[in-house]
């Protein structure tokens, strides 16, 4: 059903699909929405009822549950209740929270249910310049781009960064977008409902949402990318068949006549803009994206919004990318690093999993290391790394030495009798048969430019 849907989406851009309801509450659609919920790590983590999936699954039976949440669905009396609040760290925000909003098991059921049916109609609307939160579609594809229009000559970029975008993007505008694909007035009904459902904060008072989208729920990330298409179709229509940069001859007209091209490069609410051009044409795209974004409610954040030209190195998802001349050549590429604050905030987890005073269990600290390592390793392996890798070992194996070392009270002595061979070579600390890896194992690999070729789950790949 989703590949009709979709198939339907992408053959007429003005299509408004009627009659989804019976979709979201069939037992099928319910019950896969339900499994998604079960197997997402949010499972143990309750809404303001308290109740968690193994809860429901052990008490209520997931059966009953998905039967009696399709009667209120159907009846029409499933309300949404107010999605509890949670604050946690914002990475490297010096003391910054970031709020979440968890919801209900129930509420997550249905909102699983309604982007399973919405997803696939949307998805055929979405240019191909946005990455976060979307199918078959990753950081890293987002960081090849800006390294592929950044070798052609797209190098004055403008660094936004959105204020609280999940929670000021306006309701109004957003349901404007979801009408326009969506005719059925009991999904739209739905899909307002969630938006209003209020939030229960930590102090225990309850707070409505006239504004935003709460971060945590499942159905946040394709409203929020619904809204944020107004943008990208606003920067990328000249992209689009027939427009002024729509070929590389009408490009290289406007650039021949002191004209700019741009490129949008976006990932939920982190986007940056290239530029072929000078930095005026930057400055006057920032004041039209204002304009643009102020029409959804939002606005950029005067701070940690800014031009920059490649040469002076700029941070994204993660990664820093600069243009700069490769070593012992007159030659200048695009390389992408891992930036300082991924640096610093892995260091920080090793940090806290290794103080010297811990007691833990050896092998579950191990563990854990070469998960975060590992994991935060996969991630960059594309970028230029080795060094950072090299060097992400030694302060790793640093740490658990320095927490052996101060709860056994070992000697200098001890520890090159432990862990070096006759012969003086170092041997990998172990514990209980579990093995602290060495990231610097991981090869180094250049990531492809997928451009407009990126597949989705509901188009078979030889079209």
């Amino acid at each position: 059903m989703q590949a009709k849907l979709h198939r339907w989406a992408t053959a007429d851009s003005g299509r408004r699909f009627d009659d989804l309801f019976n979709l979201v509450h069939d037992p099928a659609t319910l019950l896969m929405a339900f499994e998604r919920v079960a197997g997402n790590m949010g499972a143990r983590t309750p809404g303001v009822d308290g109740l968690t999936v193994a809860q429901v699954e052990e008490y209520i039976g997931v059966s009953g549950f998905l039967d009696d949440l399709r009667a209120q669905l159907k009846t029409g009396t499933f309300r949404p209740l107010p999605v509890r609040e949670r604050l946690i760290p914002k990475p490297g925000g010096a003391g910054k929270l970031r709020r979440l909003g968890i919801p209900t098991v129930a509420d997550r059921v249905v909102q699983a249910a309604l982007k399973l049916v919405l997803e696939p109609i949307f998805e055929a609307g979405f240019l191909p310049v946005s990455y976060g939160f979307r199918p078959r579609r990753r950081a890293q594809d987002a960081i090849a781009e800006i390294h592929y229009f950044g070798t052609r000559g797209y190098r004055w970029v403008l660094d936004a960064d959105i204020e609280a975008a999940f929670d000021n993007v306006a309701h109004p505008p957003v349901m404007d977008r979801i009408r326009a694909r969506v005719k059925d007035k009991r999904v739209l009904a739905l899909v307002k409902a969630f938006l209003k459902a209020g939030i229960l904060t930590e102090l225990g008072e309850h707070r409505d949402t006239p504004t935003g989208t709460p971060q945590g729920g499942i159905l946040s990330p394709l409203i929020f990318n619904i809204a944020m298409s107004a943008l990208d179709e606003h920067l990328h229509g000249p992209w689009k068949d027939g427009g002024t940069m729509s070929t590389l001859g009408r490009r290289a007209y406007r650039r021949r006549h002191a004209m700019p091209n741009w490129r949008l490069v976006r990932y939920a609410d982190d986007f940056v803009v290239l530029v072929f051009g000078a930095r005026e044409d930057v400055q006057a795209l920032h004041e039209e994206i204002t304009h643009v974004l102020a029409f959804l409610g939002l606005r950029l954040s005067p701070a940690k919004t800014r031009i920059v030209h490649m040469s002076e190195a700029f941070d994204f998802l993660g990664f820093r990318l600069q243009w700069r001349r490769k070593q012992g050549t007159n030659k200048w590429y695009v390389y992408t690093f891992v930036s300082h604050q991924a640096i610093r905030t892995v260091r920080a987890k090793i940090r806290a999993l290794t103080p010297r005073t811990s007691q833990q269990d050896l092998q579950s600290v191990l563990r854990r290391l070469n998960a975060i390592t590992h994991g935060w390793a996969s991630y960059f392996k594309h970028a230029v790394a080795q060094r950072t890798f090299d060097s992400l070992d030694h302060f790793t194996w640093c740490r658990v030495i320095r927490m052996l070392w101060k709860r056994h009270r070992w000697t200098w002595s001890d520890i090159r009798r432990r862990y070096t061979t006759p012969i003086g070579q170092w041997l990998p600390i172990t514990a209980g048969g579990t093995e602290l890896k060495r990231v610097a194992a991981i090869p180094i690999t250049r990531y492809r430019y997928r451009g407009n070729k990126i597949p989705n789950p509901w188009t078979p790949a030889h079209t």
